[in-house]
């Protein structure tokens, strides 16, 4: 079984991906240790974007069969999400953000991590927001 610590290795890596086609060549490498993984984009207004990089969270797990439909896997990944979201709130309020999310599951464990550049035009901060839940 895979730990914590596994688990969060994997988000890290996987919202740390260039492009779609390392995202899924990790996933599927993730896939065969027994660690589910997704990945998803986001960006804009950071404020405005709290919600929706939540509810993106909650979808590519859903789409990549991370979770179900319980309650109780959606809040653990909206929980994460929201942790890591709350981890970079102080650098990017009132600016604008875009970067990737990702996801990882085994067993118990559920990891998201955020990898959000926060800022105007070429002059961007980089940083990574981490949360991870138990199931």
């Amino acid at each position: 079984m895979n730990t914590s610590r596994d688990v969060v290795e994997a988000a890290i890596r996987v919202a740390l991906t260039k492009d779609r086609e390392e995202e899924k060549q990790l996933c599927a490498k993730f896939r065969s240790e027994e660690v589910l993984a997704a990945g998803v984009d986001f960006g804009g207004e950071f404020i405005i974007s709290i919600t929706k990089i939540i509810e993106r969270a909650i979808v590519a797990a859903k789409r990549e069969g991370l979770i179900g439909e319980s309650h109780t896997e959606e809040g653990a990944v909206a929980g994460a999400a929201r942790e890591a979201v709350s981890q970079i709130i102080n650098k990017a309020i009132g600016l604008n953000v875009g970067g990737k999310i990702g996801i990882a599951r085994s067993g118990p464990h559920v990891s998201v991590c955020l990898f959000f550049g926060i800022g105007m035009l070429h002059l961007n901060e980089m940083a990574i927001g981490l949360g991870h839940r138990v199931i």
